[in-house]
């Protein structure tokens, strides 16, 4: 018999319970639905940055057109809202309030749906779709003011400042660096119209923007590796967590012996009651005993109703010389029937004249007949 072992049950846990074992399916399984993942918010907001302000200079031409043209429109419409007596129509204003705001939010409309499309794809690419509503369930253990200052002062804070102060000042540089090289542009302000200014203005502001997001990328292609190797690290487990995994998956070890006895015994005991209705049993005579039935009503070939090695071959030839069944001696056969039969299975075709014989002397040694198949009306 062959029994089933995992090397984890004799493994020894790391000094202080060290994390040193990768993490089963299980647990990538249990932790995606509590909805912790791999996941850089800077990713998404480089991404977003970045589009926002190649959109803008994209679009900034037909926006400044589209918002000179509403507004010269609602202007216009200013005095139908004033009574002749001079007074406020306030229904005519609340309406004109109400076109204006509408109008200028489908002016942003394309704006709006850019970057509901870019955050859905970036968290998309990060951690593949598959939602979960865990983590919009409140959890009370945020609201523990010891926890909430471990995490005020842990690794992971200290990282977020540090990151937070590379970027304001690249930043600072990069802004620096961009109104030094518009100078000229910004110095001759004087000399241009509102619009023309605007729109000086506008392509510094939007080309500032492009460098920022440009640098930004770097940041976020950082954290979003150092958020991979941490979650990794983060996701690994102690010997010991592996092993309890494994007992709550599998059951434990000890209980599942237990069973696998029980259903053994009941196994046997069903065996050692068939033995009374073999034919024959063939003994090897003392380490092996199979009895054999032959029913050609049931099977075509005879079949193994109980087989046993050693104390359980001295049992079955006992119940066997109890119930008067034949037990004849054949250590070949008796040898190749317990290794290359199940209970309950057919006689192999190329042991068919062997068993044939071993009953024709049975057979014929108790004076009856090989019993026949009856016939089925039709």
């Amino acid at each position: 018999m062959i029994l089933e072992y995992n090397l984890y049950f004799f493994a020894k846990d790391g000094p202080d319970g060290e994390k040193t074992e990768e993490p089963t399916a299980k647990k990538k399984e249990d932790t995606r639905k509590e909805g912790n993942v791999a996941k850089s918010k800077e990713v998404a907001n480089c991404t977003l940055l970045l589009a926002f302000f190649i959109l803008l200079k994209i679009y900034v031409g037909t926006l400044g057109v589209n918002f000179m043209e509403m507004f010269h429109a609602s202007y216009n419409k200013i005095p139908e809202t004033i009574g002749i007596t001079g007074g406020v129509d306030e229904s005519g204003l609340g309406g004109l309030l109400q076109q204006v705001i509408g109008n200028y939010l489908i002016m942003m409309l394309p704006i709006f749906a850019v970057a509901v499309v870019i955050c859905f794809v970036t968290d998309l690419v990060q951690v593949k779709w598959k939602p979960t509503s865990k983590p919009l369930k409140p959890k009370f253990s945020k609201l523990n003011p010891a926890k909430g200052f471990k995490r005020l002062f842990s690794v992971k804070s200290l990282l977020e400042l540090l990151k937070s102060i590379i970027k304001i000042a690249m930043i600072g540089v990069l802004v620096y660096s961009t109104i030094v090289d518009q100078a000229g542009y910004i110095m001759n302000f004087y000399n241009l119209t509102v619009m023309g200014a605007v729109s000086v203005i506008g392509n510094i502001v939007i080309d500032l923007g492009i460098k920022i997001s440009a640098f930004y990328i770097v940041i976020a292609g950082a954290d979003f590796a150092y958020t991979k190797w941490k979650y990794k690290e983060d996701m690994k487990m102690t010997k010991q967590e592996v092993k309890d995994e494994y007992k709550n998956a599998e059951g434990d070890p000890q209980v599942k012996s237990k069973i696998k006895q029980k259903m053994m015994e009941v196994s046997r005991r069903r065996m050692m009651q068939a033995i009374p209705q073999a034919d024959v049993v063939i003994t090897n005579p003392t380490h092996f005993a199979v009895a054999i039935i032959y029913d050609p009503n049931k099977y075509d070939a005879p079949y193994v109703a109980a087989k046993g090695q050693d104390y359980l071959a001295q049992k079955i030839k006992e119940i066997a010389r109890e119930n008067g069944v034949e037990i004849v001696e054949n250590k070949p056969l008796a040898r190749t029937l317990y290794h290359n039969v199940e209970v309950g299975g057919l006689v192999p075709p190329e042991l068919f004249q062997s068993v044939a014989e071993v009953l024709a002397f049975v057979y014929n040694l108790k004076g009856t007949k090989p019993p026949v198949k009856e016939e089925t009306s039709a």
